[in-house]
């Protein structure tokens, strides 16, 4: 049997994520993919897949909107991809058939679309859809904080495969064109990011920007040392030596509590 499917995130590289950890499962083929909410909406009515997998936080229309906007009975099995806090966390283990705590690797992947094909076999719609409204019941009752949950790792494209890079591991992050340089040990990883974007991601208090193009990991940083006209080097703890801007000392400065 043949399993439609159709995959909806606004980052590429986690669509891509999920296709490439499709490919173990010949059965299931992707028949189309939605960058943003309005798009799902229009994708799940036509194609009515029999699987989906939905990104809760998207800009504009995120997942739960999703779900209000199709409105009737949706026959689809969602498996929620997800970055959200404990509460949300819990409501998906609630009501939701399985969620994907972003990043996730393949063995987690493979365990959710497990979960997700047993419950098409059955094919019990009405069960499905009583769930979702259970959900959206449950999330609108007790909807999670606007707090951003700051990324933990980031997948890397590398040599065919994609690895998972931890954050707490990257010493310091350069922006190189069209691309990010993360810098992590001896290693050197390449991201299709910008250096805004990602900082939006990061968590403020672990990672800091001194310059328009360079980010630090603050733990990585031994000392700094005076430059001229109100500009620093910053050294890391490895012997890297970075140039802190005057535009950005304000940012250290705060972060430290302390006067440069």
């Amino acid at each position: 049997m043949t399993i439609s499917a159709l995959i909806i995130d606004d980052e590429s590289l986690a669509r891509d994520v999920i296709r490439l950890f499709l490919k173990s499962h010949p059965a299931v083929q992707v028949v189309g993919e939605c960058e943003n909410g309005s798009q799902a909406v229009e994708a799940i009515r036509k194609w009515q897949p029999d699987l989906v997998f939905l990104d809760v936080q998207m800009p504009e229309k995120d997942g739960f909107e999703v779900l209000k906007e199709l409105g009737g009975p949706v026959s689809s099995v969602f498996i929620f991809v997800t970055a959200y806090d404990r509460y949300a966390l819990r409501a998906f283990e609630v009501h939701a058939f399985d969620y994907l705590l972003k990043p996730f690797e393949q063995a987690r992947f493979d365990e959710a679309l497990k979960r997700a094909l047993n419950h098409l076999s059955d094919r019990k719609a009405t069960q499905i859809n009583q769930r979702l409204l259970d959900l959206l019941a449950d999330y609108e009752h007790h909807r999670p904080s606007p707090r951003p949950a700051y990324l933990q790792r980031l997948p890397i494209r590398a040599s065919g495969r994609i690895l998972f890079l931890k954050t707490h591991d990257i010493d310091w992050l350069e922006a190189a064109g069209d691309y990010l340089c993360l810098h992590a040990g001896p290693a050197t990883h390449l991201l299709s990011e910008t250096l805004t974007g990602l900082e939006q991601k990061l968590d403020p208090t672990a990672f800091v920007r001194i310059h328009r193009s360079v980010m630090v990991n603050v733990d990585r940083i031994a000392e700094l040392i005076p430059h001229f006209n109100g500009e620093y080097f910053v050294v890391l703890k490895n012997g890297t030596r970075l140039k802190l801007s005057r535009t950005y000392r304000e940012n250290l400065q705060n972060l430290l509590g302390g006067s440069l």
